[in-house]
């Protein structure tokens, strides 16, 4: 029987975003997934992109506001400013501009000051064309394009969100640690309310703060690579030749805690030698969520 790996007893240290939920639709199922996709490029980390975004869900017809099939977004940024910048321009050049689609949003607010522009904003480019329907308390705007018209809610709302759950796989070979760091992603796909920002879902490139290089803001965890070891301090214990990390970002605390219980849970596998978590020392973010009070997952 295979032994369970090592259950490092530290905590992943996350900080506060503001997230808002899209719901993209399109004339088959394949347009759909290719526009959200489109939406969630280049927006991995905040380190480096202007939002963090990824895919919630795939919708069926009879889970959209048109009938049609579709795919739930999550974005996230550090404030409603910068997520409605990023939100507006993303549907603006990846959805807009892709056979078929429309824009609706997944979520509501009470508070002008708890939403974002994005049919309010995309509008003018219909350059006077352009007309609203009102259903409701809900405006959506059409928009003229060559296929027809792009419809596109005025507002959506915002929530208060979290970025930067995490857990370090750490394995005896690449082979095994990719193996069960995908099994964890599958498992945490399932989920609601949290997306996992990065390339497959897997980052190989975990990152410290700052560099010896006074430019760069972010620099590799050096302490976490195999190839560094006996060059200088190194976080790896014996026997761990690979290491990879899954990001986590969530609606809510208790979201983000549960897919790091059901990730640490699935990628316990043969091969896996220890799991862990990346933090600060409790300096980056008001968030910890330790690996050793993850909630229980039946």
């Amino acid at each position: 029987m295979n032994a369970l790996p090592k259950i490092d007893d530290t905590f992943a240290e996350a900080f506060p975003m503001k997230a808002t939920r899209l719901i993209i639709t399109a004339i088959d199922a394949e347009l759909a997934k290719i526009a959200a996709q489109e939406f969630c490029g280049n927006a991995s980390s905040v380190i480096g992109c202007d939002a963090e975004a990824g895919i919630e869900r795939i919708l069926v017809a009879d889970q959209t506001p048109d009938g049609r099939p579709g795919v739930s977004v999550l974005a996230f940024a550090f404030n409603r400013k910068s997520l409605e910048k990023a939100v507006a321009s993303r549907i603006g050049q990846n959805v807009l501009t892709c056979p078929t689609t429309a824009c609706y949003a997944g979520m509501t607010s009470e508070s002008k000051e708890d939403r974002i522009k994005i049919g309010a904003q995309l509008r003018f480019f219909g350059d006077g064309y352009q007309f609203s329907k009102k259903l409701g308390d809900r405006r959506f705007w059409r928009i003229p394009v060559m296929d027809g018209e792009f419809v596109c809610e005025d507002v959506t709302g915002t929530v208060k969100g979290i970025g930067g759950g995490n857990l370090l796989v750490c394995g005896r070979s690449q082979i095994e640690t990719l193996a069960a760091v995908r099994a964890a992603v599958a498992a945490i796909q399932s989920l609601d309310d949290v997306i996992l920002p990065f390339p497959a879902g897997i980052v190989r490139s975990g990152s410290k703060v700052g560099s010896k290089y006074d430019k760069l803001p972010a620099s590799t965890s050096h302490t976490w690579c195999p190839t560094l070891i006996g060059q200088c301090d190194s976080d790896l214990e014996a026997g761990e030749r690979a290491v990879y990390e899954i990001v986590i970002d969530g609606l809510s605390e208790q979201a983000v805690a549960t897919a790091m219980a059901v990730g640490l849970r699935a990628a316990s596998l043969p091969g896996v030698l220890r799991i862990s978590a990346g933090n600060y020392g409790g300096k980056l973010g008001p968030h910890h969520f330790h690996l050793h009070r993850l909630p229980s997952i039946d």
